[in-house]
């Protein structure tokens, strides 16, 4: 946490009288200043005032009707832009609610400035009504925070917020205003660079570094490429094609990195991990020289760490060096932006390693073990509903899922051709983030075609935000796969505890072309494979936003899988 001192001076670069303001109005100016275009939010007694400033402001506010979904849909939105979403939410219950997000925003490097109110100063510690420490509360899961004692600060506060959520590892950034801070007059000052001595996060890679990669990619036998979400933070995708295509490497994908490279391409590999491709996880396996663009090395994706890239030189392209070495023994750390170090990389007049032997043993496996699934009578397989959306989207939708088995299906079989178009919940795995954070896609992209794959389960933890997508008339089409479980939790109580499925089958569910009536949404139900092409095409061609249940195949499990404490050469369920 950071509290401003008591009377910071920012008028020292005016050459005129500044203007004076409100703390209320000062937060309307920063977000014209910052070129915010649209505010999540839900307000109540503590924010009041910022909610009076705001209206009639010019600056669109999209109600939610919860505050985690508020956040989720600031989520949706800055994944897709790269731009910081801002989300508002009240003291107590409505900061509260915001943790989630916040939590989900810090593990997946997603820049959010998230603003609080805050019961008046003088009666901040007394328990009063709705009182809550979010500074003590968020500081885990924020990348900083900030309590504001004086309207003066807040010009300050706000032009540090934005600029640390937004740069070096991208994060949320939270801003507890008091009431009565909001009422306070100050001058309201704005132009002044941030001054953060230690906040310097490193951009460009030492090219002693840079040197380092060259000779190991040089003298390699079987080179990879992991690119995880830094690629696409750092706007990279051209410069990883190119580099994966100047010297010849396979590439493997995170599950957040999906579409930072084209899944259409040659040396694409698939996604690697727990649910990943075949070819990817032995290309991560037999490794000689693992180049990591952007990727944190999560659990999910390297299993068991002593099996984990076993005799591979690890090098590791962070822009968070905290990251580097954490999780994976790093031979070459290398500090630093990925489209810099990719940049670097490629101006040089480095030879290519000879690996045709490796890349064609590679392909093969891709060829020969895809992702597969077998179709049975005419129940509806969820890994054939994902096929057919990207076919009747020609993979050009913006897919946002939910978590689970459908997230992994979506993973698997969309075939994500270009950036920032996948939009999902990876490091907390929030159930409930799939309905907000494709209204904060569709709100991004007006023009883009928004599909949200949902879970029966996840989708009843945020479906009040039905609400945002009637009002709002959000074309966005929404498509839930049935399969009347908590279908991952079943998944492993199939596999690990003998079938004893506990508090994960779905005895009950709503009528939810019912639902979709009473908020005025479109909808219809499928269980036929026989009808899905055609429903699917109707469906989707529909302008304005639309429902679709799909019953599927209620014990259909997602493989391949790697099972927990096994290693990537420990696959199940690989095609036979």
């Amino acid at each position: 946490m950071r509290v401003m001192s008591e009377n910071p001076d920012y008028t020292s670069t005016q050459t005129t009288e500044p203007r004076m303001l409100s703390g209320a109005d000062m937060l309307v100016e920063v977000l014209r200043k910052e070129q915010v275009e649209v505010v999540f939010g839900y307000p109540g007694g503590a924010v009041l005032p910022l909610y009076d400033a705001l209206y009639e402001c010019g600056i669109r506010h999209v109600l939610a009707r919860h505050e985690q979904g508020a956040i989720h849909a600031a989520e949706g939105y800055a994944r897709v832009t790269g731009k910081p979403g801002v989300v508002i939410a009240t003291s107590g219950p409505g900061a509260t609610n915001l943790v989630t997000g916040l939590a989900d925003a810090m593990l997946d490097s997603l820049p959010i400035v998230a603003i609080t109110g805050q019961v008046a100063k003088s009666v901040i510690g007394s328990d009063a009504f709705q009182e809550t420490s979010i500074i003590g509360i968020s500081t885990p899961i924020t990348k900083h925070n900030y309590q504001i004692q004086h309207a003066s600060e807040l010009p300050g506060v706000f032009k540090e917020a934005f600029h640390i959520a937004n740069t070096g590892r991208k994060g949320p950034v939270l801003v507890d205003i008091p009431k009565d801070v909001a009422g306070e007059v100050a001058p309201f000052v704005y132009n002044a660079p941030p001054q953060l001595p230690g906040y310097q996060p490193t951009v460009i890679p030492h090219v002693m570094q840079i040197k380092k990669v060259l000779q190991h990619i040089e003298l390699s036998h079987r080179p990879v490429i992991l690119a995880g979400a830094g690629v696409l933070h750092a706007g990279a995708s051209r410069e990883l094609r190119l580099f994966a295509e100047r010297f010849g490497i396979p590439v493997v994908h995170t599950l957040l990195g999906l579409g930072g490279f084209p899944a259409d391409h040659p040396l694409f590999l698939g996604m690697g991990g727990m649910h990943g491709s075949a070819a990817a996880n032995t290309a991560l396996y037999e490794t000689d020289l693992l180049l990591n663009f952007g990727a944190r090395f999560d659990d999910r994706l390297t299993g068991n760490l002593a099996d984990f890239a076993p005799t591979a030189t690890v090098v590791h392209v962070d822009i968070d060096p905290a990251e580097i070495g954490k999780n994976v023994p790093t031979d070459i750390p290398v500090v630093g932006d990925a489209r810099e170090a990719i940049s670097l990389l490629l101006a040089t007049e480095a030879k290519s390693p000879e690996i045709s032997g490796w890349r064609e043993k590679l392909l093969d496996i891709k060829a020969h073990t895809p992702f597969w699934y077998v179709q049975e009578g005419n129940v509806i397989k969820p890994q054939r509903l994902i096929e057919q959306i990207a076919q009747h989207t020609n993979g050009e939708a913006i897919v946002v899922t939910d978590v689970g088995q459908h997230q992994m299906w979506a993973a698997q079989f969309y075939p994500f051709v270009h950036a920032n178009r996948w939009v999902t919940s990876g490091g907390l795995g929030t159930m409930g983030f799939g309905l907000p954070a494709a209204i904060g896609a569709q709100i991004a992209e007006p023009n883009r075609q928004v599909v949200a794959v949902v879970g029966d389960a996840g989708f009843q933890m945020t479906l009040e935000e039905l609400a945002v997508v009637a009002e709002l008339e959000l074309p966005v089409k929404i498509v839930i796969v049935n399969n009347g479980a908590l279908g991952m939790v079943r998944q492993w109580q199939e596999l690990f505890y003998e079938e004893r499925y506990s508090s994960s089958l779905m005895k009950w569910q709503p009528d939810y072309l019912k639902l979709a009536e009473a908020y005025g949404i479109p909808s219809l139900q499928i269980r036929d494979d026989g009808a899905l092409p055609e429903c699917l095409s109707a469906f989707l061609a529909a302008p304005g936003p639309g429902l679709l249940e799909c019953l599927v195949a209620p014990m259909e499990n997602v493989y391949p899988m790697i099972a927990p404490g096994h290693g990537l050469h420990q696959m199940v369920g690989v095609k036979p």
